[in-house]
């Protein structure tokens, strides 16, 4: 039995290398990704990219909350050190105002995200586990080196306006990462249910590389404050281009490592 289990968990991951292979790829080489390989990151795409990351996560922190009793989702549901919707709206506040709300623009791929994250929040629970696990741990891998590309290409000089990137629940991102695999491999499954939660991971990468080619061709008018920010431009070096492309292989491929 144990054998026939081994198999089985072996031809899972042989099924999914090829679909993962080819989103860690695209995902790589979106113009967003480029930009910050090159530590060229703009305020027009940051902006953006904030809007969408607060559509999105407002989306999946509403349902995991709404859920936090399930079983496949309690194992995972660590708000106090991850949630991220509070610390984006302070990022949209020191952009745009306190009326930020009346800016936030919507774009169709983020829109087809948060239209997921709700459906399966309110039909299949146990799937939000893919995006969590995918969304929460590559932004925990890559925040601090993706902080300081945004901090350094936009020329600020304080953290103010890249709360997101940070974590101030987590101590160690080494060894929470570790619990939420351990809890993550806690959670009890059908087989059904585990096909179908490495299904979504492969739909959560798709979403998510869906959202960064479209927010790279938006416009969002620019807080008169704040329109000298993003003067400053440097060249990351090689070193620094890895641990970007590392980054986003955490965050694109990770779930897939998700041992069924």
């Amino acid at each position: 039995f144990k054998h026939r289990k081994q198999e089985r968990e072996t031809e899972k991951k042989k099924t999914m290398t090829p679909a993962t292979k080819e989103n860690h790829f695209r995902a790589e080489n979106t113009q967003l990704m480029l930009s910050y390989q090159k530590g060229q990151i703009t305020l027009q795409q940051y902006k953006v990219l904030l809007f969408s990351l607060y559509e999105i996560y407002k989306a999946l922190e509403e349902e995991l909350d709404r859920n936090s009793s399930h079983p496949a989702v309690a194992p995972i549901y660590f708000p106090q050190e991850l949630a991220r919707l509070e610390l984006l709206e302070s990022d949209l506040e020191y952009f745009f105002g306190q009326d930020w709300e009346k800016r936030v623009i919507v774009p169709a791929a983020t829109q087809r995200y948060k239209q997921r994250l709700r459906k399966i929040g309110q039909e299949n629970p146990e799937l939000l586990v893919a995006h969590a696990y995918t969304r929460y741990l590559g932004d925990l891998s890559g925040g601090q080196v993706l902080g300081k590309i945004t901090q350094k290409s936009l020329g600020l000089s304080s953290k103010e306006g890249l709360s997101f990137f940070s974590f101030p629940g987590v101590s160690s991102p080494n060894r929470f990462k570790q619990l939420y695999r351990s809890r993550m491999n806690s959670v009890e499954l059908t087989e059904e249910e585990k096909a179908a939660v490495l299904e979504e991971a492969v739909e959560a990468f798709e979403l998510n590389i869906q959202v960064r080619e479209q927010d790279s061709g938006l416009e969002v008018k620019t807080d008169q404050s704040r329109s000298d920010v993003g003067a400053a431009r440097f060249t990351a070096s090689p070193v620094l281009q890895l641990a970007v492309g590392l980054c986003v292989a955490l965050a694109t491929v990770g779930a897939a490592m998700y041992g069924m």
